[in-house]
């Protein structure tokens, strides 16, 4: 036994308070988002449609007195070796809008004097688990009528429920004359079948949609709608 191992020895068995002098720090990553029913979840994996805006979250413990580095690592899965973006930052925030599992590790080194804690690839390989977000293909899918009649049901035109992972959206709707009444750039919008406020004529009109999913489908709709305004589902029932 050295001199220096037997002085150490000595001042922990006088003073044991200082072998706990700093608990060990850790981490226990997560991250936020607001699903597609609107709830906020914070969790450690989710399985949803994009875009998804995700909030990641180091929640370290136990660091005081430690000098903390973090890398946030993403990747898809199967291509851990070569992730697709590495952030710098206690807590990080990014959007997914690629169909796919991405999984995200937090690398987190601490170091106090000559002691280093180290979450890195060591520990992401043998112990860690690493978050899980996996986006789903995508789907799109325009209706042929609707009936803007004000009974709350199908007063809207706008793409089916169920569309999944589109990032990228624009509808216009025309007259027979080619005339543009209306354009919007989101899925969960609409058209109400007005002109300037106005309600149009019961008719056929036409629909073109370009979109694009996070699976990279191109989607390039094109066809008629037709407006009734005499339709609304009392009027079906009764003739049953």
């Amino acid at each position: 036994m050295n001199i220096t191992h037997i002085i150490i020895s000595a001042l922990l068995t006088a003073c044991p308070l200082l072998s706990l002098a700093q608990s060990t720090p850790a981490i226990a990553p997560s991250f936020t988002y607001t699903d597609s029913e609107g709830n906020e979840q914070t969790v450690t994996s989710a399985d949803d449609q994009a875009p998804l805006a995700a909030s990641f979250h180091a929640n370290a413990t136990d660091t005081e007195g430690w000098n903390a580095h973090y890398e946030w690592h993403f990747y898809l899965e199967g291509q851990r070796s070569n992730p697709y973006l590495v952030r710098y930052e206690t807590d990080t925030q990014y959007t997914f809008t690629k169909a796919g599992t991405h999984l995200v590790e937090l690398w987190a080194t601490f170091v106090q004097g000559n002691d280093t804690i180290a979450y890195t690839d060591t520990y992401w390989q043998s112990e860690g688990t690493p978050l899980s977000i996996s986006i789903a293909e995508s789907k799109l899918e325009m209706p042929n009528a609707f009936s803007p009649n004000g009974d709350g049901i199908n007063d809207t035109y706008q793409a089916k429920s169920g569309y999944k992972s589109i990032v990228e959206f624009h509808a216009t709707i025309f007259n027979r004359w080619g005339q543009k009444l209306y354009s919007w750039d989101d899925p969960a919008g609409g058209w109400d079948g007005k002109f300037h406020g106005k309600d149009v004529a019961q008719g056929v009109y036409y629909v073109l949609v370009k979109a694009k999913g996070a699976d990279g489908r191109n989607y390039h709709i094109k066809r008629d709608v037709n407006l009734l305004r005499g339709y609304s589902e009392t009027t079906s029932n009764s003739n049953e």
